[in-house]
């Protein structure tokens, strides 16, 4: 078990990019939460294997139809356990 920390910018709030990120996360048996931040760009830390993961960074590159995600940066971690479902937090 691993954990990534992804944070994407660009058109990525009002675009539903949070509810397919929970989509896509629980698609692929992740746990975790993503949320808005103030800045305009969008965060998600998600736990579980690490081919899953790197599925759902693959993903968050590109993110649902109508977002136009201009970096994504992330950062990989050692899981904690904390997590039970992917959820949105904010």
């Amino acid at each position: 078990m691993e954990r990534i920390d992804i944070t994407v910018t660009g058109r990525v709030q009002g675009v539903a990019f949070r509810w397919y990120t929970v989509q896509e996360a629980t698609r692929l048996g992740l746990v975790g939460w993503v949320r808005n931040l103030p800045d305009g760009s969008v965060r998600m830390v998600a736990e579980g294997q690490r081919p899953a993961l790197e599925a759902l960074l693959l993903w968050a590159g590109h993110g649902p139809d109508h977002a136009r995600v201009e970096t994504c940066r992330h950062t990989w971690q050692q899981a904690t356990g904390q997590y039970d479902q992917f959820e949105v937090t904010g």
